[in-house]
């Protein structure tokens, strides 16, 4: 067993481009926030209040900067030419959707950034990520480049880390990175099991896929990343997601179900041949020594409809020094009246689970992403810890800094419209500059 090993949550900065251009088909949300007016100072705010709250309750806690917009390089590869105002105004006129996904600021949502495996679960004991192609929707599809151009630059130390690349580019690999991955484990510095969620098979007709909404993830995908990061089969479980709710708005697994430890805690229409599938998990878990701790939501407690309005299960089950853990959820779920009973409920019972923290996050949240969204959970040694850049880990000098820089640079207002003024993208230029001065990685722009 590894020891001092955390898990830390490397949660997504939100960038200075945060709108609302309802690019994401199968997000309800992102849908019915479309061409609204959206704030990108207080988003930024919000998601680092809750980084500072959790540091501050004694969690590992670090961040992933924003990426470097607009994507200059994805308007040149659309056939657009000129300077960089030109460009903008170019596009704006002639395509502006295409101009919108080159703003988009959707890296904020670490969960697709990548899949990861601690150092105890892979074949050569190094803490492996593969970088999400994320190919189902082109405003993301662009972003795997930047991502593991960030990854390497923050994970730097070969003798510890080793980065993949994006998979094929190909429907075939559809991989939406972590929000389809959990990892059950006894604890942290421990071989685990890693449980892999695709919506679609490729070379498999008998699996049943959405009819509304696309399954943007693969079972080629999930088990592509499981070979690249040298996991046994003993230490893999695939589960399908179920097609049903993926055509009610759950588009990526950790929309339904989260787990920690050795607790997973899902909706009962999760899962494809839900009790084939928990009997299997629970006896790989057995196998490693695990007793799985599964808390299953009834659709009588919670509908599906509560659970994506409320975004119940994108939520962090957070591990405490007692052995219980927290589940962070957003507001929203003391609004709703299913979800805030069910889980007064939850807490009450004092089982595993014992605490609720609440955060504001309703400018992410009208996007389509909740605190699960917003973080890429890395299980680390104390020897890896300390071999990875240590700009980003929040600190409290670190989220003053960034406060003030948020204070500094963002607009309290933002349209879809606003995109289309060049001088737009020189406020965000001269911000990204800043920051990376901020988190001492002169490497994070990229043009």
């Amino acid at each position: 067993m590894a020891k001092n090993t955390r898990e830390y949550n490397f949660d997504g900065l939100v960038g200075p481009t945060h709108n609302y251009a309802g690019l994401s088909f199968g997000n309800v949300a992102s849908s019915n926030n479309i061409q609204s007016v959206s704030n990108p100072k207080q988003a930024a705010l919000q998601g680092l209040k809750k980084m500072r709250a959790l540091a501050q309750s004694g969690f590992a806690q670090a961040l992933l900067p924003p990426q470097s917009r607009p994507d200059f390089a994805l308007l040149h590869r659309c056939g657009f030419r000129g300077s960089d105002a030109e460009l903008i105004t170019c596009a704006a006129r002639e395509a502006p959707v295409l101009l919108a996904c080159a703003y988009s600021a959707s890296p904020m949502w670490t969960a697709n950034a990548a899949t990861v495996s601690p150092s105890s679960d892979t074949g050569d004991g190094r803490c492996h990520f593969t970088v999400a192609n994320l190919n189902n929707k082109l405003h993301r599809a662009v972003e795997h480049l930047h991502t593991e151009h960030i990854l390497r630059t923050i994970f730097h130390d070969e003798k510890h880390f080793s980065i993949h690349g994006a998979l094929p580019d190909t429907p075939a690999f559809g991989d939406e990175g972590a929000a389809n991955h959990t990892r059950l484990c006894a604890s942290y510095g421990s071989a685990g099991i890693e449980l892999f969620v695709y919506g679609r098979s490729e070379f498999d007709s008998t699996v049943l896929a959405p009819a509304r909404f696309p399954a943007r993830h693969t079972l080629e995908a999930s088990q592509a990343v499981a070979r690249l990061h040298g996991l046994s089969g003993g230490r893999t479980v695939f589960f399908q997601q179920n097609p049903a709710i993926i055509d009610q708005g759950v588009f990526h697994n950790d929309v339904i179900a989260v787990g920690n430890g050795n607790a997973l805690f899902y909706h009962q229409q999760a899962f494809v041949a839900e009790a084939a599938g928990m009997a299997r998990l629970s006896s790989a878990m057995q196998q490693q020594g695990i007793s799985l701790q599964a808390i299953r939501v009834d659709s009588a407690q919670v509908s599906v409809d509560d659970a994506i309005s409320s975004y119940m299960f994108n939520s962090q089950l957070l591990s405490k020094p007692d052995g219980k853990m927290a589940l962070v959820v957003p507001q929203e779920c003391r609004e709703n009246t299913a979800v805030a009973t069910y889980l007064a409920g939850l807490i009450a019972a004092g089982d595993i689970i014992d605490e609720l923290l609440c955060f504001e996050l309703d400018q992410s949240m009208r996007n389509g992403g909740g605190p699960a969204c917003l973080r890429l959970r890395v299980v680390l040694s104390g020897a890896e810890a300390a071999a990875m850049h240590q700009g980003v880990i929040v600190t409290e000098s670190l989220y003053i800094a960034l406060a003030a820089w948020i204070e500094r640079h963002y607009r309290d207002r933002l349209s879809p419209q606003d995109l289309a003024d060049p001088a737009f993208a020189i406020e965000v230029q001269t911000a990204m500059q800043e920051l990376s001065r901020i988190l001492a990685m002169p490497e994070l722009i990229k043009k």
